[in-house]
């Protein structure tokens, strides 16, 4: 019998009776993925960093080190992954702690920069938040640690993942679709639209949902996107739950642009849509650590500094942090 999505409301146009689908968005055409994966071979795609993989982590990575203090603030730990300290609660995103992004252990991207933390280090976790199933941003092995070092640890998760969260041993485990909210420990977390897609297996493709998440204290509300392309449907995200304070902005894995923009956004994109936004306070994500698209590994965070300088001369609420790095809220 064919899998039928359980979650299904034929009012909301994002789902569909097999899964899920970004239903404003082009889709990609039939080849692409064969095309972009030939063109990435012959070139030799990506390259080092322009002066190396250790000059790049001398220069964007350092020790996590964790203050007493308490304001809210954040950690970027590499790629998608924030410790994010809200009104005294430790919540993380979509850690991956792992040598690679990958189901195998010895295939798959792999880190190309250290680890910042361990499972071990972290302060007592309240809330794990994933925005979608994709291997860079749910590990299974870090995953199954943090449940084993904070077994009530309290997961929130888009439509479709609860289960495998729980088959983990997840106990505590809330699963919501766009624009559905839920107050945990007197903060509010609110799933919201990502333009993007799902896969963890070749027969489960947006059979899961994807999304980013606002999560709201008395004095802060934050924006983590997930993994998206630009959309005009993100702009309704303050326009819906009030004005953003601060904003996680994925910038990584847009090379080459016409196969990779429908579901990453590039730095230009990015710094676009944080003008849109106000200029609040924000930081880059989804670069610095896998090499999943064309791009080397410093050019995200080059085109990034340069498009500051070139749309927004007072930009200095758009903090480029190393991997590891601190900033307060």
């Amino acid at each position: 019998m064919a899998w039928r999505n359980p979650w299904y409301n034929s009012s909301l146009a994002h789902h569909t009776p097999q899964g899920f689908r970004n239903a404003d968005a082009p889709a990609h055409q039939p080849g692409d993925v064969e095309r972009w994966r030939k063109a990435r071979k012959a070139a030799g795609l990506p390259k080092p960093p322009s002066q190396g993989y250790d000059h790049f982590i001398s220069q964007w990575w350092q020790p996590v080190t964790l203050n007493s203090e308490a304001e809210d603030g954040v950690w970027w730990l590499g790629h998608a992954s924030l410790l994010l300290r809200l009104a005294g609660r430790y919540i993380l995103t979509d850690p991956v702690f792992s040598h690679r992004a990958s189901p195998l252990p010895f295939a798959g991207p792999q880190r190309k920069t250290p680890s910042v933390m361990s499972v071990a280090a972290l302060p007592p976790l309240d809330a794990l938040v994933i925005s979608h199933n994709h291997y860079d941003h749910l590990d299974n092995a870090t995953v199954r640690q943090l449940i084993k070092r904070f077994p009530q640890l309290t997961f929130f998760v888009p439509l479709g993942l609860g289960d495998w969260c729980r088959r983990r041993g997840a106990k505590h485990v809330v699963e919501l679709d766009w624009w559905q909210s839920y107050v945990f420990e007197g903060l509010t977390f609110t799933a919201v639209p990502a333009q993007h897609w799902s896969m963890r297996r070749p027969w489960d493709r947006n059979r899961a949902l994807w999304c980013g998440w606002v999560m709201e204290g008395k004095n802060q509300r934050f924006w983590f996107s997930g993994d998206t392309g630009y959309s005009p449907e993100l702009l309704t995200i303050p326009e819906r739950l009030g004005k953003l304070d601060t904003v996680a902005l994925p910038v990584g894995a847009y090379a080459p642009r016409w196969f990779m923009s429908l579901n990453h956004m590039d730095p230009q994109s990015a710094v676009a849509l944080w003008q849109q936004l106000g200029m609040p306070l924000a930081i880059p994500v989804h670069w610095g650590v896998f090499e999943l698209a064309d791009e080397s590994l410093d050019e995200p965070v080059n085109e990034l500094s340069q498009a500051l300088q070139d749309v927004a001369p007072d930009n200095s609420r758009f903090h480029i942090l190393k991997i590891g790095q601190y900033l307060s809220l």
